[in-house]
């Protein structure tokens, strides 16, 4: 009888405790993501998804950093507290290179923008630019072939 009020004492509190921030937990996680080269218009680009595993706070701020040729691409979107998921992707590119390690961070920031988290990744592409058209391949939304 003592063990049973005991319990019934104690679960309110453990519930709380399930309930409390995880600090292990990341606010995100990479979720796929590559390279895409669009041979029909010529458009070569990469990027991912990004999945929100814990509340981000209210007014932060994902930014992310791409390497692309010859330099970075910054881009930086809110962050809300119910989004599932952030998408992210580079403009067209010039001068890719072939297994080359392309390096992405991920930053989550607070509202006064310190940085709460950090993630890395690299992408890699088994295609070099030189293989891919310069100018689209076809016009028009029946394929027909683009004039020389």
């Amino acid at each position: 009888m003592l063990t049973r009020r005991i319990l019934l004492a104690l679960a309110p509190a453990l519930v709380l405790t399930a309930c409390g921030d995880d600090s292990t937990t990341p606010y995100l996680e990479f979720a796929g993501g590559g390279f895409v080269f669009n041979y029909r218009s010529a458009n070569h680009f990469y990027g991912f998804v990004a999945r929100q595993k814990k509340p981000v706070p209210e007014g932060s701020k994902i930014e992310v950093h791409f390497e692309v040729p010859g330099g970075e691409e910054v881009q930086v979107q809110d962050g809300r507290p119910g989004q599932l998921q952030y998408v992210f992707q580079t403009g067209n590119l010039r001068g890719i290179v072939k297994d080359h390690p392309y390096k992405v961070t991920l930053l989550v920031r607070d509202s006064s923008g310190r940085e709460l988290a950090r993630y890395e990744r690299t992408f890699k592409t088994d295609v070099d630019q030189s293989s891919l058209p310069d100018k689209p391949l076809v016009v028009g939304p029946g394929y027909q072939a683009a004039p020389p």
